[in-house]
Parts: C-alpha cells; structure tokens; sequence
C-alpha cells in the first residue's frame, strides 16, 4: 500500500481510539488524539493514591492476542508492559443455596467440578461448552470482525454460510430460555446466564445467540495481564507514542467541521484542527447530540435502548481474606427480579448480585501487605433521574449486609478507604449517555443489525469506534471496531502501488 498524506483526529483515548491511533499511525498517517481526561484509557483506567490502586473498569481479559497484534512491531520495552498471565480458574462462585464453586478455567476441568457440585451430568455441560465454541466459530467472522454494514462484504462467499445457518443462532429464544432447556439444575442456568451482563443486557430479553460470550472464557481462556489491567491501557498509549502519534489532554471537542457532506476536521478547546478524517471513540448518542449540530443521525442505529451500568465501591481493606480470589460473585437469590429492577423499575435490586473484583491477589503492588483492594460491583439501571445518594447509600448497606452474612466478618470496620462511581458519575468521566457502560442493550434479537456502523454513510471521512458502535462493547469487540476502521480506511483512502 501507498499512503496518501492524511492527518487523521481522533476523539477519545478509549480502548478503541488507542488501537485506531496505533493501526492509523503504522499506515502512515498524521495522528492527533483528543482527550477530555488527563490521561488516556476511556473505561479501561486506574485509581492510584499511592497505598491502593484500582483497575476502573473491565477487569478480565479474553483474547489476548488481539493486543499482542497491535504491539507486534513495538520496541521490546514497551511489549513488556503487557505480560498476559492465564488464570487456572475463572471466578469463584457463591450460589444462593450457600454452595461455593472455584470455576477452573480448563473445560473439562469446568465440567467436572460443575458437575459434581450440582448433580448435572457433565455431558450435558461438555455439549454446551462445544456449542457455543460452534456459535462463536460460526458468527465471529460476521458479527465480531466483519463488518456486515457493507452488503459487498456481508455477501462474501465466506460469510453466506451464517446466513444459511441462521436457525442455529437461535435468535428467536433467550439466553435464558435457552440455557433452562439445556440444564436442570438452577446454579449452573445462572451462572451462563450471568455472560448478559457483559453488555449491559439481561438474559431475560437477549437473543440466545449471546451464549457465545461464555466460550471467550470457558473455551479460549480467560488472562489477567501481571500489572493489572491498566497495563493494556499504558503499553498502546507507549507504543502510539512511540508511532508519532500526538496526544491532547485535558481538551474537549466540541464540534465535527464539515465542508458539505465532507469532514475538515474538528474543533477542541476553542481552536480549529484541520484533518482528512475524524474517528470517534466517544459514546455515539454524545457525538450526534454535541459534536454534529445540523446532521440527523441514523434512524434505526441511533434509537436509544440504553444498556444497563454499575455502581462500584473502590475499598481499600485492612484483611487480605484468604478465602476471597481475584474474582468472585455472589449471586441473587432472585435474577428474573434483578433485571426487572434494573430494566422495568429502573433501580437497584434489595438483593443485588456482588461483583468483586481483588486486582493485588495477583499484583502485590496494588495494595499494602495484608490487606487488599476490593473493587465491589452491581449492576445498577442507566441514569433517569434517580435518587442516587440513597441508592448508592442503601445499596453499600445491601452488600455488607450479604458478604457479612457468606464471609462470616464484619466488613465496614475494614474500610480503610473508599471511592464510589454511579451513572452520573460514569457519563460526567467517560461521556457515556446516561452513564449507560454499553450504549445500547442487546435486549432483541435484531439489537446487533441496529449498532451504529464503524463508518457514516453519510458524510465522507467519519468513522466510528469503541463500546456504543458495531460490534460492542467490551475489550475484544473495541480492539475489534478498531480493526475494521483501518479496514475502512484503507479501502477509502490508500490506494495499491
């Protein structure tokens, strides 16, 4: 390939804006990246005040290698920023019935332990685990890292197999739906259920077709990088340095310039930057209500059925209990409640499922010896308004409530310190609508056709990555978005020699 000479801005640090700068860069472009924040990172960010660090947000990691290829040709020192450690098990499990569950991240390992814990036959757990293998086999060219937007692509020869094989997505049945057919036992139905809340869904309303999420852990490996997650974040921010790639902080963009149906570039912070073209990594709904005043944004892709989001307790603790992994969820004793609450009620379950998240039970660095950082998550309704000082208060209140009773102490009197995010908190940092940590649900089983494209059919030079766009939500899916920008770059912009 041969580069045209072309500036390209980006708006956001994100996961996604990251990749973009880094692929763009490697083709040869000018690359400016515009950041409200101080720092880069979006969601994928770092709480340190010198005792106790805290991960922000995803705090697991599948598909390594989607990163591993960005820092291919990085220097030495900057690849060993990103050192991806497999875990021997995924997530310890507390169940309703008081039953605990170390899940293995091996499959068979999986199955066999799951198996004996709740009397399901393991075949039946085996044949799920080489379905949803199948699934993901079967849709990621198309859905994850194709980009069906384009009918030329979408009709490859390679891809018309999904479209002859559609049953076998079973669009049409719920996640639970489908995983109450395939199981007896409730333990195991909740626990693939649970893979919904990786998009802000609920299992209840999303297409069966998302089982597919299990399989990044359960067959593919789940990883924790060995300083943390943050770490991702600070080995592409080096490495797009490395590349030329120039970084504005503490700057926000507050408009799109167009020539016509044409992009010239974008102003932030008051001054006009000219470029060829402009990539969003900021939350869709923002872009087309702030950044684009005049230009109607996309009927179908646009309509809003915002995705759940999260409250979260950053504790820094005096105990560092031995009982306790480096993820662990309690579980409700009533799901069907909780996303009713979180998506009908538009509140927080009385008995809200407990995320908790103990980055130093890998990287000792994260918090003093003998104690831990908990990072302490529910899911919580996108901002309409609530009361969230009660809510935030009567949900810390909820949680103590059931960890004192599965853990057996008293956990408020090991708070040495605390940080706590809500939605409005959540948009106010990383602009997300409504604090909505996905942009849209998947609660349909059409949800994935009416993602924003990663390009505006619209206006030449605009492209669109990170969590609110096509395919999603989540590291590999924004590594993917980013992927398919260059794609579509290049297929516009660079011609063959």
């Amino acid at each position: 390939m041969s580069v045209i000479n072309i500036t390209t801005n980006i708006i956001g640090s994100g996961l996604g804006g990251l990749a973009v700068a880094i692929r763009l860069a490697r083709q040869g472009h000018k690359v400016r990246v515009f950041e409200k924040n101080p720092g880069p990172g979006g969601k994928l960010n770092s709480i340190d005040n010198g005792k106790y660090r805290f991960d922000t947000g995803p705090s697991l990691l599948t598909l390594p290698e989607l990163v591993d290829e960005l820092l291919s040709d990085a220097p030495e020192n900057i690849k060993s920023l990103f050192k991806p450690l497999k875990l021997d098990k995924i997530c310890k499990y507390y169940f309703p019935d008081d039953s605990v569950m170390d899940a293995p991240s091996d499959p068979d390992e999986f199955s066999k332990v799951f198996s004996g814990l709740t009397g399901e036959h393991k075949r039946n757990i085996d044949t799920y685990l080489k379905k949803v293998w199948e699934l993901y086999e079967l849709t990621a060219p198309v859905f994850i890292f194709g980009n069906f937007h384009r009918r030329k692509e979408l009709f490859q020869l390679k891809n018309l197999k999904v479209l002859f094989n559609l049953y076998r997505l079973n669009p049409l049945a719920t996640m639970h739906g489908y995983n109450r057919r395939r199981f007896s036992h409730p333990n195991i139905i909740q626990l693939f259920d649970r893979y919904a809340t990786y998009n802000g869904s609920s299992p209840y309303e999303a297409p069966a077709t998302l089982n597919v999420i299990a399989h990044l852990e359960h067959n593919k490996g789940a990883f924790f990088p060995e300083n943390g997650m943050f770490s991702i974040t600070l080995a592409l921010y080096e490495y797009a340095q490395h590349l030329g790639v120039e970084f504005i902080f503490n700057t926000y963009v507050s408009k799109i310039m167009l020539n016509g149906k044409k992009v010239t570039g974008l102003i932030a912070g008051g001054k006009e930057y000219k470029s060829d073209i402009v990539v969003s990594d900021c939350d869709v709904f923002h872009l087309y209500e702030y950044l684009l005043p005049g230009i109607k944004a996309p009927s179908g892709s646009i309509k809003k059925n915002l995705s759940s989001s999260a409250v979260i307790y950053y504790w820094g603790m005096n105990i560092d209990h031995p009982d306790l992994d480096l993820h662990n969820i309690f579980f409700t004793a009533d799901y069907r409640e909780e996303f009713n609450c979180l998506f009908k009620k538009m509140t927080i379950h009385d008995d809200p499922t407990v995320y908790i998240f103990i980055s130093s039970k890998a990287a000792k660095r994260d918090a003093p010896e003998g104690k831990s950082n908990w990072f302490v998550m529910v899911n919580a309704p996108y901002d309409n308004g609530q009361d969230w000082g009660e809510l935030i208060a009567q949900t810390k209140k909820n949680i103590i409530k059931k960890l004192e009773s599965r853990l057996g102490f008293s956990i408020q009197d090991k708070i040495e310190q605390e940080f706590v995010i809500a939605p409005p908190g959540l948009e106010k940092n990383t602009l997300s609508t409504s604090g909505a940590l996905y942009g849209n649900s998947s609660n349909s089983a059409t949800s994935a056709f009416y993602r924003h494209p990663n390009f505006s059919k619209k206006i030449r030079g605009l492209y669109f990555t990170g969590g609110s766009v096509h395919p999603g939500g989540g590291i590999p899916l924004c590594l993917a978005s980013a992927a398919i920008v260059e794609r579509e770059v290049i297929r516009e912009y660079e011609t063959v020699k």
